[in-house]
């Protein structure tokens, strides 16, 4: 439960931040702004063409009797309306943030500089740090439509159907949610896809403490542009503190004449801890 409630602390760190530095705020606007138009047209379109793209679609169904033909089509209709506002929210992230590399990375920097040390860069040029991004993001949607078709099935088992999927459904979102915001302060780092996946899964309650409340909230598109500058925010407070926890251990194996942090029994040296006393980041002034 710490970890929960430390990964929203990271969320509502991120929020304040970005309200702290009103500039920021409305600099990283513009990418959510630009994606909500570009999805709004999509949509209309959709609305205006999916009774005419399931009509081309059901040429088998043209000689059928009213009421029928109309109650056919019009439920394909509504299904491929829903698939499209669906696939909409899975990928508006993800689009959102590769409209706005430049824009998040700037703010991402901007925060690293804020809470003081370096602020970490690529040194890629803008073009192979979009071909990253896309790339990656290609790995999360495959990964989440391998969830959603496994989740989807078991949705059909009575009462865990109902209660049980659907919440996991929610935690398996937010992880990977969490997973694309951190990627902008991760990649800066260095840090690859697949090392990006081991980190986050060290501490899995605290990223779903930072990814479900913005799932929850991302499904409203309006919502989520003006959420999305404090994300990246939060998310790169996060990767500041799980970054220097996972060195910690490093750093002290390496050389622990100089390390100052407690010995444990034996000669060996203690991990980290969070001011709670608990392994992790320190609960302030984030939680």
């Amino acid at each position: 439960m710490r970890d929960l409630a430390g990964g929203f602390g990271y969320l509502l760190a991120g929020q304040r931040w970005v309200l702290r530095h009103g500039r920021w705020l409305g600099f990283g606007l513009l990418p959510g702004l630009v994606s909500l138009v570009l999805y709004a047209g999509a949509l209309v379109g959709l609305g205006y063409g999916a009774d005419d793209l399931t009509a081309w679609a059901t040429p088998f169904a043209d000689g059928w009797s009213s009421p029928w033909l109309g109650l056919f089509r019009g439920f394909l209709t509504g299904l491929v309306f829903c698939l499209g506002l669906f696939v909409a929210v899975i990928t508006f992230t993800a689009v959102t943030l590769l409209i706005g590399q430049p824009f998040y990375e700037s703010l991402s920097e901007q925060v690293d500089r804020s809470e003081g040390g370096d602020a970490p860069q690529s040194g890629l040029p803008l073009w192979r740090e979009l071909w990253i991004s896309a790339r990656d993001s290609l790995k999360v949607l495959g990964r989440v439509l391998l969830y959603g078709i496994l989740l989807f099935a078991l949705g059909f088992i009575p009462v865990i159907g109902q209660t049980v999927i659907p919440a996991i459904g929610f935690c398996v979102s937010g992880f990977f949610l969490a997973e694309e915001l951190t990627a902008v302060a991760l990649q800066r780092r260095g840090v690859e896809f697949t090392d990006r996946l081991a980190l986050l899964r060290t501490r899995r309650m605290l990223v779903l403490g930072f990814g479900v409340p913005l799932v929850l909230a991302f499904l409203v598109p309006l919502v989520a542009v003006f959420l999305m500058p404090g994300a990246v925010a939060g998310a790169t407070l996060m990767v500041r503190d799980l970054t220097r926890e996972d060195e910690a251990p490093q750093a002290g194996a390496a050389d622990p004449k100089t390390d100052t942090g407690t010995a444990a029994p034996g000669g060996a040296q203690a991990p980290a801890r969070g001011a709670a006393g608990g392994f992790g980041p320190p609960p302030s002034p984030y939680a």
